[in-house]
């Protein structure tokens, strides 16, 4: 017998799941599925046994068979649009391609039903690992891939409700270099235009800020605007903002494309009558127009998610990691 005829032999059958779980074939087969109407308790006991014997789900075998599918990382990113995961998955493929690996990078549109469904595809599909900047905020879902053997890292976002690797910034400091460098200027009515609300980056950069700026500029959280996650959405909230009797002398903006939508809408201004702008991410053009930045480093974010999801596939005991990365403050204009 050949050594491939001998790992065929030797890896856990869905049969195996199944009997272990006390369900039937199709049952489990449903349950490592996803499929909705399994109860609880019995996609429990399925995934608890899967996990038990290592079994990893074998749906794609026929294509891994005839050579039309390559070893492949799967990367499900937020929006294509944005200039940030195209460097983020520059950064991963970068990683991954020395070790002879693919990257396959999918788009959520920010949608955790369609990220879940991307995921479970993915994983029939035979990829060999998942990272995600995910949209959910219950990632419990996600266990029934790492029951199948499929490594789940998260990037950018971090994991709630699961146990997981994960690669971020320090978001929560990236918001208190922000607020820290407008109050030192002098400046107290500083308004912040940010994404949406239930993003985990949101929230941690907002209580960084928060815990400068309730001290050093009371009242600014009624400057405070949400759910910008692009530019157009921004630039009409800064419109907003500069129509008040008493607008902002200053402006903080959430993420990359939160920053076009801001100077979009102060271009019209004379140059001594706009706001100081602080902006979160580093995209080329704000170098070019010498705007002060709170960034991480996107290419040591990348490399450490991929690094992470190499790792558990090489030793599936490891401890789980947490790499967080940190944030800078550069300065321009």
């Amino acid at each position: 017998m050949t050594r491939t005829d001998a790992e065929r032999a030797a890896r856990p059958t869905l049969a195996q799941v199944a009997a272990r779980a006390g369900v039937s074939l199709k049952t489990a087969s449903r349950a490592l599925g996803g499929e909705s109407y399994v109860s609880e308790k019995t996609r429990a006991a399925v995934l608890d046994a899967a996990r038990e014997l290592d079994y990893q789900r074998n749906s794609a075998a026929s294509l891994l068979a005839s050579g039309r599918v390559a070893e492949s990382i799967g990367l499900i990113t937020g929006d294509f649009t944005n200039p940030f995961y195209s460097a983020l998955a520059q950064a991963i493929e970068d990683e991954i391609r020395g070790g002879g690996m693919h990257l396959s990078v999918t788009n959520s549109r920010e949608s955790a039903e369609q990220e879940l469904r991307i995921a479970r595809d993915l994983a029939d599909r035979q990829i060999k690992a998942v990272i995600t900047v995910s949209a959910m905020t219950d990632h419990g879902e996600y266990a029934a891939l790492q029951a199948r053997g499929i490594p789940v890292v998260f990037v950018d976002r971090p994991p709630e409700h699961i146990e997981a690797d994960s690669a971020v910034f320090d978001n929560r400091a990236g918001g208190r270099l922000a607020a820290r460098h407008l109050v030192e200027r002098g400046h107290r009515r500083i308004a912040v235009v940010g994404d949406y609300a239930w993003l985990p980056t949101y929230r941690q950069r907002l209580a960084g800020m928060g815990g400068v700026l309730d001290e050093a500029a009371a009242g600014w959280r009624e400057l405070l605007r949400t759910d910008a996650h692009d530019a157009a959405s921004s630039r009409a909230l800064v419109r907003e903002l500069l129509a008040l009797e008493h607008p902002p002398s200053a402006i903080v903006a959430g993420n990359n494309r939160i920053l076009l939508g801001v100077m979009d809408a102060l271009a019209s201004l004379p140059a001594a009558d706009r706001p100081a702008v602080v902006g979160f991410d580093d995209p080329d053009w704000a170098k070019v127009l010498g705007i002060t930045v709170v960034a991480g480093d996107i290419e040591t974010l990348g490399r450490q998610a991929a690094r992470l999801a190499v790792a558990r596939l090489g030793d599936r005991g490891r401890p789980v990691e947490h790499v967080v990365i940190p944030m800078d403050l550069v300065v321009r204009g």
